[in-house]
């Protein structure tokens, strides 16, 4: 299940829970708030692995890019070897390898740019969410430890301590 799914229902079921009177507490089906816990931890992993994906997909992106200026640049060579033999061409070939060349490694530093923002945006997102995701686990444990505390005797907290 998506993560985004289970934050969902983590909040549906705290918008479905009973208000205790005079207070900004609510009283959460426990079964159900564990159950979405649980669930959140295992599709956190999953979260993380379309992480790496993305990440592989980048490396993958970058070394085609790399593959095709290479390529570019093998071709432009052969093509300045091949046209160096007449003046007039020689000098025009250089120019144009010099071209694709120049080319070539622009259009693989955009690449590269963007397939980095392309990462770091979704890892931001991810990273977001998981802090979103951790904030709310955090608020349901107060929240369950709270309702704990209060429904524990006065008589059986002094015998405890």
């Amino acid at each position: 299940m998506d993560i985004l799914q289970l934050i969902d229902r983590l909040e549906e079921l705290f918008n479905d829970s009973k208000s205790i009177p005079l207070t900004h507490n609510v009283m959460v089906d426990e079964d159900r708030m564990l159950d979405i816990i649980d669930q959140m931890r295992i599709a956190i992993p999953e979260e993380v692995k379309k992480a790496q994906q993305l990440l592989g997909q980048r490396d993958r992106v970058l070394a085609q890019a790399q593959e095709e200026a290479n390529r570019t640049i093998e071709i432009a060579r052969q093509k300045a070897d091949q046209m160096v033999t007449k003046d007039m061409i020689a000098q025009e070939a250089q120019r144009r390898a010099e071209q694709i060349v120049a080319q070539a490694r622009v259009e693989t530093e955009n690449i590269r740019a963007d397939a980095d923002d392309y990462v770091l945006d979704s890892l931001t997102q991810l990273q977001a969410e998981l802090e979103r995701i951790s904030n709310q686990v955090a608020n349901g444990i107060r929240t369950v430890r709270d309702e704990q505390s209060r429904r524990t005797p006065v008589s059986s907290q002094s015998a405890e301590k």
